[in-house]
């Protein structure tokens, strides 16, 4: 936030303070990785049953997806461990290097599948990777987005739900925000920010994974 004397007389000066990182990766070869996710995945739904976590529906494997995701897991993994260790720093600013410890698990949706709302406690960052998107690029009337509530609680709408704040962002305060998915892409945010898969209304079949990132 900017000090006091460094302020000009008549000057509004805006601070955006708690802001909530959530980054974005179109995986290089995604082609390729997602090739690899998909057989080991469909594999991996023939011969274990569904978890019930948070999900509304679909499969959900267990969450040990390194130890039989094959090279295409592995990958996905290193880029999220890259990605972690440059949005993480001490206190002082420097760069933190964690080794992080992980845990990872795949996800297929098919018509009316979902996750409800839910965060990851004991975990430091959390993700997903878009193996299959399901046709939702293209169709985005098929759902399926991710979904982030909005951390600061009902803002501006517990008064005056017609008004927003002119600031970047002022709009979104006590709704939420939604990102559509994307094969290729990862998605690196806080644990603790509460969050859904809305229902896929698609034929095709939509394939992730996600991972949580701990000390």
């Amino acid at each position: 936030m900017t000090g006091q004397q460094t302020m000009r007389p008549g000057a509004i000066e805006v601070s955006p303070l708690f802001a909530t990182p959530v980054a974005r990766l179109l995986l290089p070869d995604a082609a390729s990785i997602n090739a690899q996710l998909r057989e080991a995945i469909v594999a991996r739904e023939k011969s274990h049953p569904s978890s019930q976590h948070s999900n509304l529906g679909g499969y959900q494997s267990t969450w040990d997806m390194e130890q039989w995701g094959g090279p295409g897991v592995a990958r996905v993994l290193t880029q999220v461990r890259s990605i972690a260790n440059r949005l993480t720093s001490d206190r002082q600013g420097k760069p933190a290097n964690v080794e992080w410890k992980m845990n990872c698990w795949a996800n297929i949706n098919r018509a009316g599948n979902g996750n409800e709302f839910h965060a990851h406690p004991g975990s430091f960052w959390s993700g997903t990777y878009y193996v299959d998107d399901g046709g939702i690029a293209a169709d985005p009337s098929l759902g399926g987005e991710l979904e982030f509530l909005d951390p600061r609680g009902v803002g501006p709408a517990m008064y005056a739900p017609n008004l927003a704040l002119a600031v970047p962002g002022g709009r979104a305060i006590g709704a939420s925000e939604v990102i559509p998915p994307l094969a290729g892409v990862l998605v690196l945010f806080p644990a603790w920010i509460y969050h859904q898969v809305r229902p896929y209304r698609g034929s095709a079949t939509r394939i992730s994974i996600a991972f949580n990132l701990s000390l």
